[in-house]
């Protein structure tokens, strides 16, 4: 049950997402799109509650229940970011702004970015490691809760590996080819976002 739950949060999700920047977009109903795109942490508030109504019943604590966990964990932490760029992209193509600025390609700059994305991955696993300590306690039972306590693992190793990824940014930056125009200067903030 659970993890057909967190398929149709998923896909719950995207057509909320579709629908609320349709709205904005598409049929000129900027309030609309906005109470749309507003209803989606409301999927996870349904996840969470529907995880811990499954656990209340005596559902034996498994690996779908650490899935809700790490999923709504990483709604958290990544989600508005995810809403964001959407909504940027979308108001390009369909509504006419300019087109939004990609992440920065080279140096620092993409170290720092790089950076922020991997803050969005802590705060996730902390989310779900929170979420994941709290079923542990509901179902006060440490020989059920193994599964539980796994994925707490799982949570901070991505985010570990996330990490050592995002320092690669800062120990090695990337540099600009010759000829390329820096990111700091207007011709580089023009390249970055095509």
């Amino acid at each position: 049950m659970i993890v057909a739950l967190i398929a149709a949060c998923e896909i719950g999700f995207w057509v909320l997402l579709a629908a609320g920047l349709a709205c904005r977009y598409v049929l000129r109903m900027p309030r609309t799109g906005l109470v749309l795109l507003l209803c989606e942490p409301l999927l996870e508030v349904v996840l969470l509650v529907a995880t811990a109504l499954d656990l209340k019943n005596g559902a034996e604590p498994n690996w779908t229940h650490g899935l809700a966990a790490l999923y709504i964990g990483y709604t958290v932490g990544h989600g508005h970011r995810t809403v964001k760029w959407l909504d940027g992209h979308a108001a390009h193509r369909l509504g006419g702004a300019p087109k939004p600025l990609g992440p920065p390609r080279y140096g620092m700059a993409r170290a720092r970015h790089e950076a922020k994305v991997w803050l969005g991955t802590l705060v996730a696993a902390a989310v779900a490691t929170a979420l994941l300590q709290l079923a542990i306690w509901y179902v006060d039972d440490p020989s059920r809760t193994t599964s539980l306590e796994d994925w707490r693992f799982t949570a901070w190793r991505a985010a570990g590996i996330h990490g050592l990824v995002a320092l690669a940014y800062w120990i090695w930056p990337k540099k600009a080819p010759v000829g390329e125009p820096r990111a700091g200067t207007a011709a580089g903030k023009e390249r970055v976002g095509r």
